[in-house]
């Protein structure tokens, strides 16, 4: 069943050593970007759609750089932007993940769950192969998740804790915490995509 989630953790806090400002630098620009455009947005509608366009590059970007911090190699602030370089593939793949999220979720809210976390590896997958259109790489991250959705759904529930606690430093802890979940969910991706044995599917 892969790695325990907590030695990812302890694993994602090992490669952050040396990178936490940088990373804290760069998720503060990123979530500075997002919530401007989304609070202009409220004012003037067509700058929603420009929100939309860009959260697919943007949240691909952020698998870039949270990927380079998982593997120890030279991340760098830009990195959040590279996911305009594969725009088409990366808009595509938030389009339609949000689509099917929703049409699940129009059924019950437990089938929409289980087809966010199938879908959760599909920008890491994007990162790593960025020949590979949105809807191949939806199904194979819904593959990879095969036996693993209850391991990342636990994973969360840890991430929702440690949340909560951050709002007992008066949203302080979040600086901290918003890079250490992105890492570890890349530790995450990178744990289970080459195992060879498939487990069994939950």
């Amino acid at each position: 069943m892969g790695t325990e989630n907590v030695e990812l953790m302890k694993m994602a806090r090992e490669s952050l050593k040396g990178n936490w400002g940088l990373a804290i630098g760069t998720f503060l620009l990123y979530m500075f970007i997002m919530g401007f455009l989304q609070g202009m947005a409220d004012y003037y509608p067509m700058i929603a759609l420009g929100t939309l366009l860009i959260t697919g590059p943007m949240t691909l970007g952020l698998a870039y750089f949270s990927l380079s911090i998982a593997r120890d190699q030279n991340a760098q602030l830009q990195q959040i932007f590279d996911g305009f370089n594969n725009f088409g593939t990366a808009l595509g793949a938030y389009l339609l993940m949000f689509i099917f999220i929703l049409l699940w979720m129009l059924l019950l809210i437990i089938p929409g769950i289980i087809a966010a976390l199938s879908y959760a590896m599909t920008f890491y997958i994007i990162a790593d192969d960025p020949n590979i259109g949105p809807l191949d790489a939806i199904d194979k991250s819904k593959q990879m998740m095969k036996g693993y959705k209850m391991k990342l759904f636990l994973m969360f529930l840890m991430f929702l804790g440690m949340a909560l606690l951050c709002i007992l430093t008066l949203g302080i802890g979040f600086l901290w915490f918003i890079p250490f979940a992105n890492v570890t969910l890349a530790k995450f991706y990178m744990d289970i995509k080459n195992r060879n044995v498939i487990p069994e599917v939950i």
